[in-house]
């Protein structure tokens, strides 16, 4: 039989993560110039959301490596009792890596590999981390591509009429800081949730 995949100790590390992204940014305040600050910033909010996504898909792969019944219900398909974790990675990713846009497609993707009443999908559909999940996929896409399309998502995300730089804003007010809070609210739950 398979080891069981700890969902606890990836959503721990996530904390973790999160608090490593804040601190770089808190030396980097001390030790960088005014523009250089606001491109750590921009760094931050793509690191903060790779370890997010890390952590998603991690519980992903748990959740189904720990109970196959539940992918099975899901997608109608027999699945064994255990299945590798590498298994487990494609079937939510495929020959691709795992992506979603902002907290509707999480929980649309969330939704292809666990039940609706799974407390993942609950942890993360809460009200209360929307603004940080709109925000941290609209300012990320925004600090990747610099589009006119990605800037248009940023303040709508952040219920602004202008935006200058997504590093630019988050810099401003601790609002990484909030953001990074936020998702280890959200991770803390799942933590807290999570049967292993």
């Amino acid at each position: 039989m398979a080891r069981r995949k700890s969902i606890k100790k990836v959503a721990k590390d996530f904390r973790s993560d999160a608090d490593a992204v804040k601190a770089f940014v808190a030396e980097a305040q001390v030790s960088l110039t005014a523009p250089h600050v606001t491109w750590a910033y921009e760094y931050a909010i793509i690191r903060l959301y790779r370890d997010f996504e890390d952590l998603i898909l991690s519980a992903l792969k748990g959740a189904i490596n720990n109970d196959t019944s539940m992918l099975s219900q899901t997608v109608n398909i027999d699945f064994p009792n255990s299945l590798s974790d590498a298994v487990c990675e494609y079937i939510i990713t495929g020959s691709g890596y795992f992506d979603f846009k902002g907290r509707d497609g999480l929980i649309k993707t969330l939704k292809k590999y666990v039940p609706a009443n799974h407390y993942i999908v609950k942890v993360v559909k809460k009200p209360k981390y929307k603004d940080a999940l709109e925000r941290l996929s609209a300012l990320r896409n925004f600090a990747a591509h610099d589009s006119e399309v990605s800037r248009t998502k940023a303040k709508r995300a952040v219920r602004q009429n202008r935006i200058g730089t997504a590093g630019a804003w988050l810099k401003s007010q601790d609002r990484l800081g909030h953001i990074a809070g936020r998702l280890k609210e959200l991770a803390q739950e799942i933590e807290d949730n999570a049967p292993y």
